[in-house]
């Protein structure tokens, strides 16, 4: 192994002298069993979750390419970076692998950080859209679409990631966290205040869409008043004043049957069978609903695990008087860390459709369904 170089030896933290005493033989356990289980559940859970949407073709949409992504930072960030805080704490909260490799690690951590933000935010949008304009997004929103969507948002974090290793933020060993990451210390004398408030914006601004997404789904779903207003049929192609344009909307989609109706006279029918699935039906609406709440508890969860943590953060940046207790540093980084391993529970037990693709495709438990009565006999 690589001794430590004399810039992480000698690092200067204001609470260093109260960190360097005897950890309890306790505390320590209770760390190493619980990143244990994170990193398990991290890598563990998240490749199952990938295999799954690999797996299984009728999952192969939109939502779930991004999802596929994010599990995949997941992976990274508990497969690298994890097994080196483990050593540390393992150690005594010390750094024996060199300064370069604490850069690659911090860089890393930052990185999956910033990507699960990033990506967080565009499935925001992109679920803003599968349900307030579902015809733009079925249209729009292909696989490439969603890979060059993966693309700027990988481009984005590592332009974020990138810079502290050249020293500017610096990554460094931080004793009382006991991984490689920023080293916050006044926002007079340092260049991490930028990146926490950039992160704080990306999550303000996903939380905002969300919130359009719920007043859009809200005011959909009020009663107007019923007004009979009688409607002409001629050879039962309803139009007028009266008429609801259903009449006219499935006979555009290719539904319609008989002459043309006197109002779509010079209108082409629609024939075309990919063209009949631009509309938004109820189960497609339902669906999409689910969608959107699953991923939004994701949201949510990375919010309420990393929130004390970036609360620490812009403690150490703004404050010069008293320092972060240790036990509320100590289970805002803990937390930072569950939040890799969350994820494949609340898709699971979130998500019906996860659910049954994930018991048919991995588990084989395959339920045999026996096809329903249209009428019922009496």
């Amino acid at each position: 192994m690589i001794p430590p170089s004399p810039s992480m030896a000698n690092y200067s933290h204001a609470t260093e002298h109260s960190f360097l005493q005897s950890v309890s033989p306790l505390a320590t356990f209770l760390k190493l069993t619980s990143l244990g289980f994170t990193i398990g559940v991290g890598v563990v859970g998240n490749l199952l979750i990938s295999i799954l949407l690999v797996k299984d073709k009728s999952l192969h949409r939109t939502p779930y390419y991004f999802l596929l992504d994010l599990c995949a930072s997941d992976i990274l960030r508990s497969a690298i970076c994890f097994p080196f805080v483990f050593t540390s704490v393992k150690n005594g909260s010390a750094w024996t692998y060199g300064a370069l490799t604490c850069k690659v690690i911090a860089f890393l951590g930052v990185l999956s950080c910033f990507h699960t933000a990033f990506m967080l935010f565009c499935v925001s949008v992109t679920r803003y859209l599968a349900i307030a304009h579902h015809r733009f997004y079925t249209k729009r929103l292909t696989f490439w679409t969603c890979l060059a969507v993966i693309c700027m948002v990988w481009t984005l974090s590592v332009a974020m990631a990138f810079p502290p290793v050249l020293d500017v933020g610096t990554y460094s060993f931080i004793r009382e966290e006991d991984q490689c990451t920023f080293q916050h210390r006044s926002f007079r004398a340092n260049d991490s205040l930028g990146f926490m408030l950039l992160l704080a914006l990306i999550l303000l601004a996903t939380q905002l869409v969300y919130l359009k997404l719920i007043f859009f789904v809200h005011d959909r779903r009020k009663m107007k008043p019923v007004q009979f207003v009688p409607a002409v049929s001629q050879n039962w192609t309803f139009h007028g004043p009266g008429a609801s344009g259903q009449a006219a909307a499935n006979w555009l989609a290719g539904f319609g049957r008989g002459p043309t109706p006197p109002t779509l006279l010079g209108i082409r029918q629609n024939t075309n069978a990919a063209g009949r699935r631009r509309l938004l039906v109820l189960d497609e609406f339902k669906t999409e609903k689910r969608i959107s709440r699953m991923f939004y508890a994701v949201t949510f969860f990375f919010l309420a695990l990393w929130g004390p943590y970036l609360v620490a953060c812009y403690w150490r940046v703004f404050t010069r008087g008293p320092v972060v207790p240790g036990g509320y540093l100590t289970a805002a980084v803990w937390m930072s860390f569950a939040q890799a391993g969350v994820n494949p529970f609340i898709c699971i037990f979130s998500n019906r459709e996860l659910r049954r693709c994930f018991s048919a495709t991995l588990l084989y438990c395959r339920k045999s369904r026996l096809p329903r009565e249209p009428y019922c006999v009496i």
